[in-house]
């Protein structure tokens, strides 16, 4: 993990968000508190967060209404809840409305907190990492698409009689550039 690691603590109460900090105070992250729903979406446009930790209530906007705001603005933020008024309602609310990753309660297990913490982190990780390698693909398979198309047969793999890879040799280097250069334009256009 790095110094990027954001976490956002959401909380109406100033000393449970102190008590966290302390608890999370060896962990490498970059944690920010905020005392309600709008002041923690306003931060979230102004930086990334891998994982959002909140409270269910709060005055103005409860925990799973901004949950929920925070999966349909940044689904790719891992979500926990962290409550002292846990009812089944609530849960269920969180739950389908935010698609919550993890449900704790007050007063908290901070063992259990730190190693959900570090599960959320990786899971946003490896997620990030998934979609990474999707858009390889796709850029890759675009730059596919536009060399058949400006050159027919050119990604087709060709083999000589002892099984050994045939390369065309009449290719120019200024041929070469100009696929390059093509690619390269296709991917921008994209």
């Amino acid at each position: 993990m790095t110094d990027e690691t954001r976490i956002l603590l959401v909380d109406d109460e100033p000393h449970v968000i102190s008590a966290l900090v302390r608890g999370l105070d060896e962990e490498p992250y970059l944690i920010t508190g905020a005392h309600g729903g709008k002041e923690a979406l306003g931060l979230m446009v102004q930086h990334r967060y891998k994982v959002v930790i909140s409270d269910e209530k709060m005055p103005g906007m409860d925990g799973a209404e901004f949950l929920g705001a925070v999966k349909e603005l940044y689904p790719e933020t891992v979500r926990i809840m962290l409550t002292g008024h846990a009812s089944v309602e609530a849960t269920m609310r969180a739950v389908n409305s935010g698609e919550i990753y993890r449900f704790f309660t007050k007063p908290w297990d901070e063992t259990e907190l730190k190693l959900a913490l570090r599960s959320a982190v990786e899971k946003y990780n490896l997620e990030e990492e998934n979609r990474r390698l999707l858009r390889t693909v796709k850029r890759q398979s675009q730059e596919l698409k536009y060399l058949e198309k400006s050159y027919p047969g050119i990604t087709e793999l060709r083999r000589e009689a002892d099984g050994a890879i045939r390369i065309d040799e009449d290719v120019t280097e200024e041929e070469i550039a100009s696929i390059i250069a093509g690619c390269n334009d296709a991917e921008r256009s994209s």
